[in-house]
């Protein structure tokens, strides 16, 4: 696990590489799926939740469509406090999970769509997001059970 540490001048210290970092490099380490921590440096606090907060929030705020639409952010505001927010939390990271996964197998069907027949090749990956679909839908009425 690599640990981050954040100074009161606001800079960040990556101690496995002993030299100091921006969010930029930060996220970097995200999308190379490396572990890590951010620490702050006098309380010892993990602050890794409000560093990644702060990286989407400029990711955000730059040009292109944005993730989240005011829409989306108002609706995730109104689950906090609510009794279902413990489990709002655990279905998004469930349904991004999902996401990436589906994204990860469209990407190595395609790539077999090149060597292969498109049409048969298609038609078994909209079979596939069916069933994905129709699995997903039934989850919430066995949950509640």
């Amino acid at each position: 696990m690599r640990i981050i540490k954040k100074y009161p001048n606001r800079r960040l210290y990556d101690t496995s590489q002993s030299s100091y970092v921006t969010l930029d490099d930060v996220k970097d380490l995200v999308l190379q799926g490396e572990e890590f921590q951010v620490i702050e440096s006098r309380s010892k606090e993990d602050i890794t939740r409000s560093v990644l907060l702060q990286i989407i929030s400029e990711q955000e705020a730059q040009d292109g469509v944005p993730l989240f639409t005011n829409q989306v952010l108002q609706q995730l505001i109104r689950f906090y406090g609510d009794s279902l927010q413990g489990l709002m939390g655990e279905y998004l990271e469930k349904s991004v999970a999902m996401f990436m996964e589906q994204q990860e197998t469209l990407r190595k069907q395609v790539q077999t769509v090149m060597d292969a027949n498109p049409f048969s090749v298609m038609s078994k990956i909209a079979e596939q997001n069916l069933s994905m679909w129709q699995s997903l839908a039934k989850k919430p009425h066995e949950d509640a059970e």
